[in-house]
């Protein structure tokens, strides 16, 4: 494992190449990394799949800590971005036979936003098909892409349909809805990744007894739901505003599980 600078990663480096290679982004709030053992769990989970060496989880806490003191944002929230690639290769798809990954972090100020997201459909699919859909890869394009049309469109946030028109996630968020008491959120099988504060309000659900679907569903579903909510590492969870111009009202059990989270970060 390489642990680079990221202002000098040379131009055979296989992350700036080909996209091969993971990221996870996570908080620095109240003077300490939110979740740090969650996120390097899952990027070594990525890295298994992808066939790469990975960061121990000290090597990757280390290195977003550093990240941060170096920025001078140790005392204020960050956003820390750890980024492993595939280290340098030649040219061509193959990698060398023995790959030597590079791990570097960076952190950047970070303000949650503030009130609720408007939410537009994006034209761009989510290949469920592809292991890819459910890891944090560097090849994030159609994400881009997504988020660029929520942009244009005045909205703060794309939803994204998988290659069978099912409900799987927003550009750079897990997406949740909520019909009478009941809670949906995509199935994995979807082709949406498995995000840390997912997990968080999956098991707030369950100790306040909520029913959850994880569901396949196409946009209908979210369209004539009582409420919804985004969640990521950084904002924690965000409830939505509307979506295609459908507007939600403040719902009860949105307020419920943001409060049994306790997230550190959020609107």
């Amino acid at each position: 494992m390489t642990e680079a600078d990221p202002r000098a990663i040379p131009l055979d480096d296989r992350g700036v190449l080909l996209g091969d290679g993971l990221f996870e982004t996570l908080l620095w709030a109240k003077g300490a990394l939110v979740l740090a053992d969650v996120h390097a769990r899952r990027m070594a989970d990525g890295a298994a799949v992808l066939g790469l060496p990975a960061p121990t989880e000290a090597d990757f806490i280390a290195a977003a800590v550093a990240a941060v003191r170096a920025a001078g944002l140790a005392e204020g929230m960050a956003a820390v971005r750890l980024t492993l690639t595939a280290g340098s290769g030649g040219r061509g798809l193959d990698r060398p036979a023995a790959p030597s990954p590079r791990l570097f972090a960076t952190a950047a100020p970070f303000t949650p936003p503030t009130g609720p997201a408007s939410l537009v459909l994006s034209g761009v699919r989510r290949n469920d098909a592809s292991p890819i859909s459910r890891l944090k890869s560097l090849a994030y394009l159609d994400n881009v892409l997504a988020r660029r049309e929520a942009s244009a469109a005045g909205a703060d946030e794309a939803v994204m349909l998988n290659t069978k028109g099912e409900l799987a996630c927003a550009a750079a968020a897990n997406l949740f809805w909520i019909r009478g008491e009941v809670l949906f959120t995509p199935a994995l099988e979807a082709g949406c990744l498995d995000g840390a504060v997912r997990g968080l309000v999956l098991s707030a659900a369950l100790e306040l007894g909520v029913q959850v679907r994880e569901a396949r569903l196409g946009a209908q579903a979210l369209e004539s739901a009582d409420a919804a909510f985004l969640t990521n590492s950084l904002m924690g969870m965000r409830p939505v505003r509307s979506f295609e111009g459908r507007v939600f009202d403040a719902n009860g059990l949105v307020s419920r599980l943001a409060a049994a989270m306790a997230y550190p970060s959020g609107s």
